[in-house]
C-alpha cells in the first residue's frame, strides 16, 4: 500500500488500488512490481507520464515507455479493449472509472445542522461457540441539509418521538 511519502498516495482516496492491483495481476499471470504500482497510482491521481517521470526523477521516455509495455497493456485486457489502442493516457482512468474502480466521491456538509433518525426495527443478540452474535435490523434516515426545515412526522413513520 501508498505512504505519504509517495508521491501518488492520494490514488487510494479515490480509487480501489487494491481491486485494481488484482485484477490487473490476474490479466499479468503474476503480481503488479512496485513500480507498475507506483506509475499506476500516478495516473490515477491525473499525472502524465511526464510528470510521474519527474515526480520520479525518471526518464520520462523511460517511464512513457514502460507505461505502454505494461499497464497500458494490462488495462486494455482488463477492460476488454484488447485490440483497441491507447491514445493519450487518459484513457487509462476513464476505462478503470467506466469498469466501476473509482470510488464514490464523500459528500461534505456541515453535519450539526442535521437531524438524524435511527429505528432499531429488531435485536437478536446470543452468545454461540464463544462468540457473541448481534443482529440488527435499523433504519438510518439523515436528510440533507436542505431538507431539514421540510421534516415531517409522514417521511419517518415508524419514528415515536415519545422514545
Amino acid at each position: 500500500m501508498s505512504s505519504n511519502n509517495d508521491p501518488f498516495f492520494q490514488a487510494v482516496n479515490h480509487w480501489d488500488v487494491e481491486t485494481i492491483y488484482l485484477d490487473l495481476a490476474s490479466v499479468k499471470g503474476k503480481r503488479l512490481t512496485p513500480i507498475e504500482k507506483t506509475h499506476l497510482r500516478g495516473l490515477l491521481c491525473g499525472y502524465s507520464p511526464t510528470e510521474i517521470a519527474e515526480k520520479l526523477n525518471k526518464s520520462p521516455k523511460g517511464v512513457g515507455v514502460d507505461l505502454c509495455n505494461t499497464l497500458y497493456q494490462y488495462v486494455k485486457g482488463l477492460v476488454g479493449n484488447s485490440n483497441g489502442k491507447v491514445e493519450n493516457w487518459r484513457n487509462i482512468t476513464e476505462w478503470l472509472e467506466e469498469a466501476g474502480y473509482k470510488n464514490d466521491e464523500p459528500i461534505e456538509y456541515d453535519a450539526s445542522d442535521c437531524v438524524s433518525v435511527i429505528v432499531v426495527k429488531k435485536a437478536n443478540i446470543k452468545i454461540e461457540k464463544n462468540q457473541l452474535m448481534i443482529d440488527i435490523n435499523i433504519r438510518l434516515a439523515t436528510p440533507i441539509p436542505s431538507e431539514i426545515n421540510h421534516l415531517d412526522k409522514t417521511e419517518f413513520p415508524d419514528f415515536d418521538q415519545n422514545n
